[in-house]
């Protein structure tokens, strides 16, 4: 709480910034699927967006309906038009670049002390909503959540091979970690 009120209420872009954090904790996602966050890549109707991450990997992962509102309403308001049209951006149009992380987090560690003596994050963020659902949810909806899949390398138990949670199931989760009913959550 102390973080997002600091990011609401500090800086040139006090509403983009409260959009980033929310948008992190909503999705765990790492910085680099925010910044990759495409117009095509919001679903409105199923309130779902598209990752582009790590590894060339994507996903769809739920997001709340005020979430998604936010983030149409910001790319619209600041200029997105076509659907390879990144959603995030300054207050000029332009694509936001993980400068934008760099100051929030500078900005951040100056106004909140956990942030500078326990070193939170963007990734302490998804850290965080993931050990939330994993704890509530079990670790194969943690793992969907996360967009972990299955490496060759690796060698999973037989557990991990056959307990996989689906997108309801993340839905579900999102669901109850943002109090606001999801159109895919289960029940």
């Amino acid at each position: 709480e102390a973080v997002t009120e600091a990011a609401s209420a500090t800086g040139d872009d006090p509403a983009l910034d409260a959009l980033l954090i929310r948008f992190h904790v909503e999705t765990a996602a790492r910085r680099g699927g925010a910044l990759a966050l495409e117009l095509d890549g919001l679903d409105q109707e199923q309130c779902l967006v598209l990752l582009h991450e790590k590894g060339e990997q994507s996903r769809w992962q739920p997001v709340s309906p005020t979430l998604m509102t936010h983030l149409v309403d910001h790319a619209y308001h600041r200029g997105a038009r076509e659907p390879t049209s990144k959603v995030l951006r300054y207050h000029n149009g332009k694509p936001l670049t993980y400068r934008r992380y760099d100051g929030l987090w500078d900005r951040l560690r100056e106004h909140v002390e956990p942030v500078r003596t326990q070193n939170i994050s963007t990734h302490w963020l998804r850290h965080t909503t993931l050990k939330w659902v994993e704890r509530n949810f079990g670790e194969a909806v943690a793992r969907a959540y996360a967009g972990h899949r299955s490496s060759g390398d690796a060698k999973p138990g037989a557990i991990a091979v056959y307990t996989k949670a689906d997108l309801e199931e993340v839905a579900t989760a999102l669901s109850v970690l943002t109090g606001e009913p999801h159109p895919l959550a289960l029940g």
